[in-house]
């Protein structure tokens, strides 16, 4: 597992110059208004909108999984705390098709633990940037 941290930024270009430089590793995926970092020490997935209004950074945080079983854990041990977790299978986001549990801190950050099941050609989602 490694934790994600998406965030919102205003100039795409120069945020994956300067995340490549502060991790010593190249994008893993870049796509029109989107990057995305996989980085081992730290492990940490970063990804990153481009937004005309990044007044509000952060865009989302989970923890990506490296399979489903892991995802289906994750949703049994929130629930079994008393969260309201909202499990999508096969949901398209972020230009990939993922299986997720899905649940909201109490003020709105949304969290994710997620499985990659396949990469995507387009953005999937219906509020880009906030697609998760």
């Amino acid at each position: 597992m490694r934790l994600q941290l998406a965030l919102n930024v205003t100039d795409l270009q120069a945020s994956i110059d300067y995340y490549q430089r502060l991790f010593g590793v190249d994008v893993a995926k870049r796509k029109p208004g989107y990057a995305n970092f996989e980085v081992a020490e730290p492990p940490l997935k970063l990804v990153l909108f481009e937004t005309t209004d990044a007044a509000d950074r952060l865009n989302h945080l989970g923890v990506e999984t490296f399979s489903d079983a892991d995802v289906l854990a994750a949703a049994e041990k929130q629930r079994e705390a008393g969260l309201d977790v909202d499990l999508q299978l096969k949901e398209d986001c972020c230009f990939a098709q993922q299986n997720k549990a899905v649940t909201h801190a109490p003020d709105g950050t949304m969290w994710e633990w997620y499985h990659k099941l396949e990469d995507l050609d387009n953005f999937a989602g219906t509020a880009k940037p906030r697609c998760c």
